[in-house]
């Protein structure tokens, strides 16, 4: 009994952490499935996500705002419109004007933003971890009260709905509106789309803003169950979310969601029954074991190259 409740906990622990990676992952994906390169800038800004959603935190305290539905909703929405309209500026300044010449450029360029924005918030914020208030508390406990107990929070439970939430109405949005049809279709040929009248460079910007958007979510998330954040805050989970594309196969929204649910899963049990000094090795060694014998990722498919 007390060994399926500790897996469960660890089940638990990985699918939370999984579910904001795959927040994350959503703008590695989408921008690789439209344009072929990949945003190294995006782990930062989700960082600055999760700054902007602390700022307003403060600032909201600072006015005596206590109502806590209140507080989430001013958070969500500032850090989301802050980090989009970084993703934007990414898009605008580091890709767009390298767009088109060879890959190696374009990725020296998302390296040099990633480097610059991670600068920018170590003078503006300061250098050491700042402490992230624990709006939501309380949970669930299973198990004797005399031994282990398993515990649902609801922080947990807050992020696995605003998770489902959030991919839901994405793939709503990809798959009805009208600038989804539009991403598809620049996902599919960029020139031929360009050709039938589609702005490409409006559908390639607005790929940039979703992704940075979803960023945003994670960053108020996590922020909230880890309970403080610095300026690497984002490299390290960038990186994650990263392989949790490559995993899941990058270019696939699908993919990227079950990526980042197998990665958080996957450190959670190491770092359960081995140790927490292990789950990164376990993590890296996944992904190279899935490059070596499905290059293209669990849903990813073959490119196929137009002559």
């Amino acid at each position: 009994m007390q060994d399926l409740l500790y897996l469960f906990q660890q089940l638990v622990n990985g699918l939370t952490i999984g579910s904001t990676y795959a927040l994350i992952a959503i703008g590695y994906t989408m921008v690789y499935g439209i344009i072929g390169m990949i945003n190294f800038a995006h782990g930062e800004i989700y960082m600055i996500g999760a700054y902007t959603a602390l700022i307003t935190i403060t600032g909201l305290a600072t006015l005596g705002v206590t109502w806590l539905p209140l507080i989430l909703f001013v958070a969500l929405v500032c850090a989301m419109i802050v980090s989009s309209a970084m993703g934007w500026a990414v898009e605008r300044i580091a890709y767009r004007p390298v767009r088109g010449r060879h890959r190696l450029i374009p990725l020296i360029s998302a390296i040099g933003m990633s480097i610059f924005l991670q600068n920018y918030v170590h003078l503006a914020q300061g250098s050491r971890n700042i402490g992230f208030p624990a709006l939501i508390q309380g949970g669930f406990e299973f198990g004797p009260a005399d031994s282990f107990q398993a515990r649902v929070s609801f922080m947990q439970i807050t992020i696995f709905v605003t998770t489902l939430i959030c991919m839901s109405a994405l793939s709503a949005f990809i798959s009805r509106s009208r600038i989804g049809r539009a991403c598809r279709a620049v996902s599919q040929d960029l020139g031929m789309a360009s050709l039938l009248g589609i702005d490409t460079n409006r559908i390639i910007a607005a790929t940039f803003v979703i992704g940075a958007a979803l960023a945003a979510v994670a960053g108020l998330l996590l922020g909230m169950y880890y309970g403080s954040i610095d300026p690497l805050f984002g490299f390290i989970a960038g990186l994650k979310a990263f392989t949790a594309a490559v995993l899941g196969g990058i270019g696939s929204i699908p993919g990227a969601m079950l990526g980042g649910l197998i990665l958080g899963v996957a450190e959670s049990l190491t770092a359960g029954y081995l140790s927490s000094e292990y789950k990164d090795v376990v993590s890296f060694g996944l992904l190279i074991l899935i490059l070596l014998f499905k290059p293209t990722g669990l849903l990813g498919k073959p490119e196929v190259e137009k002559i």
